[in-house]
């Protein structure tokens, strides 16, 4: 066949590939043009599914009548005018397509009313890009776009859609995640002439929306995040690892507003998650990365869902620091705003209310990972700790409260200002022992395991050069590692702690992920499993008979140790039943 022009309405059809893949790609990209046009209020009405029909008004800042036959022609956009603007985009859209697309597979009608105009001007189109009539219309300021029998003229495409009610979900997902991205803009969705959701327009970063949206329970069980370094800023919502799901369906990343899926993003949140998550599952969050429009690029994606970072490694860094550090500072909060000094009572009988009531700091919980057992008493010699009733607790109380009694030799039951506690006594130890062997780690050098017989690694030649390149960074973390051939290295060391672990696939999977990402965990992560393992090993076991002294000693590590809330597995190591709880459960009030 020889060469030849293809016809508008194919070129069209083809690009709609790209643009248009079901019902709700027409109303994400309908949605981003009433953004960019300004829009405070949207509503979108759906009709089985969005096959039959989709309609959504803005009101917006209207498209001239001189202007309409441009804006359902292809690459024409008042976004972007050379690639200066290209490079510094901060508009949803840019490309000028999606009108021409979704006509080219639909029924399009598009009907505006800038301010300034009289009346309203409507247009329809079928992706010919010829013979646009122009006719007057009753219309409000703003912009209205109808879409009529989706892939009516592309059967093979209508039959891949799935069942209305399937459709609709997809369109609802997407408004409200497009929702999330605009909290200043109102949103009503209709389907089948029937009311889904109306989230009206609020403050930036409100929780009335993120409430709507993702549910009070999210926000009960997240952490508030704010972070800025080196140019970049990260807001939004984190949630606990206790507050997980099965799959991946409750993330929400913007980058600049925009919603995204990005490789990069996704390898950032594992890694920050992966010391407190249950293996299996997935976080929840809603975040919002801002940064220079320069170093980002949103052209890299045909429906502009993924983006490219100009300084990956530095995102990825910045994003796993932001996360890793918000994870890592939740911990019980002190419940009254009162300076206490932790000290001992010398004397009985205790005659007066006193502010010290628990050991001195450092008298801590004291264990050697190498002693399967270790003992959690402390050598008070003739010193009393001050117990719980003989305290003001309404006026002095800390974070996680005094231990009243251990339940079956494994859960410490603590009274708090505000209810009970119930601690795993073993899960909390664990996350004690094992962060404090994590900071022993950290500060000191790696010893080293010198291999018998070193051992000869065949990688690429862009493997082995980073590699080389990486050199300190093996040798930071324990591992001899030199280059002796274009695609071979030898490893003559490795961490003391690894010996017993195949070097071979470490280093490999190691380098893939520097390649990849710039940066790795996997080497740090193998570390922290063996550290885990001497940690459950060597922590208090259920079973064990604890004194109140020793379950109060307990306590107060808990509410100085890093990610607490979870054990090395990811378990939760304690729970909290408020006077409300307590008193919902009697029916006290009704």
């Amino acid at each position: 066949m020889p060469i030849q022009r293809l016809p508008p309405q194919l070129i069209n059809q083809i690009a709609a590939g790209e643009v248009v893949e079901r019902p709700a790609s027409v109303v994400k990209e309908l949605l981003e043009n009433c953004f960019d046009a300004g829009a405070r209020h949207i509503q979108v009405e759906i009709e089985q599914g969005g096959a039959r029909l989709i309609k959504i008004r803005d009101d917006g800042c209207g498209i001239d009548k001189d202007e309409l036959a441009l804006a359902l022609s292809r690459h024409a956009t008042s976004k972007i005018a050379c690639l200066h603007d290209l490079e510094n985009v901060l508009s949803m859209g840019f490309r000028g397509e999606a009108l021409p697309s979704i006509s080219s597979v639909a029924r399009l009608t598009l009907i505006s009313k800038p301010a300034q105009q009289t009346c309203a001007w409507q247009m329809e189109a079928d992706g010919a890009e010829q013979e646009f009539i122009c006719q007057p219309a009753s219309h409000p300021n703003g912009t209205t776009v109808l879409v009529q029998d989706l892939f009516y003229n592309t059967p093979a495409r209508r039959k891949f859609l799935k069942t209305p009610s399937t459709e609709f979900a997809h369109i609802e997902n997407v408004l409200t995640k497009m929702a999330l991205s605009r909290f200043d803009i109102g949103f009503s969705l209709q389907h089948n002439q029937k009311e889904v959701l109306n989230l009206k327009a609020t403050a930036v970063n409100d929780t009335q929306r993120i409430a709507s949206i993702c549910g009070t329970e999210f926000l009960e069980n997240s952490l508030r995040i704010d972070f800025s370094a080196s140019g970049l800023q990260l807001v939004g919502w984190v949630g606990k690892a206790t507050f997980s799901r099965s799959q991946a369906d409750r993330q929400y990343f913007y980058v600049n507003g925009r919603l995204i899926k990005d490789r990069l993003v996704v390898h950032a949140v594992k890694q920050a998650y992966q010391d407190v998550l249950y293996q299996g599952r997935h976080p929840v969050f809603v975040l919002y990365l801002t940064l220079d429009p320069a170093l980002v690029d949103v052209n890299a994606h045909p429906a502009k869902l993924e983006v490219r970072f100009r300084e990956g490694r530095l995102v990825h860094d910045f994003l796993f620091s932001a996360l890793h550090r918000c994870l890592a500072q939740h911990r019980p909060q002190t419940t009254v705003n009162l300076e206490i000094t932790p000290t001992l009572i010398d004397e009985p009988p205790y005659n007066q209310v006193s502010r010290q009531y628990y050991p001195p700091p450092n008298q801590q919980i004291t264990l050697s990972p190498q002693v399967a057992e270790p003992s959690l008493s402390y050598r008070l010699e003739n010193r009393h700790l001050v117990t719980p009733s003989e305290l003001e607790l309404d006026k002095i109380t800390p974070p996680l409260g005094y231990a009243l009694a251990q339940l079956h030799t494994t859960y410490i039951l603590a009274e708090t200002q505000t209810g009970l506690i119930l601690v795993d006594t073993h899960a909390a130890h664990e996350r004690i022992v094992y962060e404090r062997l994590k900071q022993q780690q950290q500060a000191g050098t790696i010893a080293q395991q010198p291999l018998l017989l070193p051992l000869k690694i065949v990688v690429s030649v862009v493997e082995a050069d980073l590699a080389q390149q990486q050199q300190d960074f093996f040798a930071d973390l324990g591992f001899e590692l030199n280059r002796i051939a274009p695609e071979a290295l030898l490893l003559r060391s490795v961490p003391a702690l690894l010996a017993t672990a195949d070097a071979t696939v470490l280093l490999k999977a190691v380098l893939v992920e520097l390649e990849t990402y710039g940066s790795s965990q996997k080497i740090q992560q193998q570390l922290n499993q063996v550290l885990a393992s001497m940690a459950c090993h060597g922590s208090v076991r259920a079973g064990r008979q604890l004194t109140l002294e020793e379950m109060n000693a307990l306590l107060r590590e808990m509410e100085q140790t890093e990610r607490i809330g979870q054990c090395n597995h990811g378990r939760p190591t304690w729970i909290e039943l408020s006077q409300t709880e307590l008193a919902s459960f009697f029916l006290r009030g009704h």
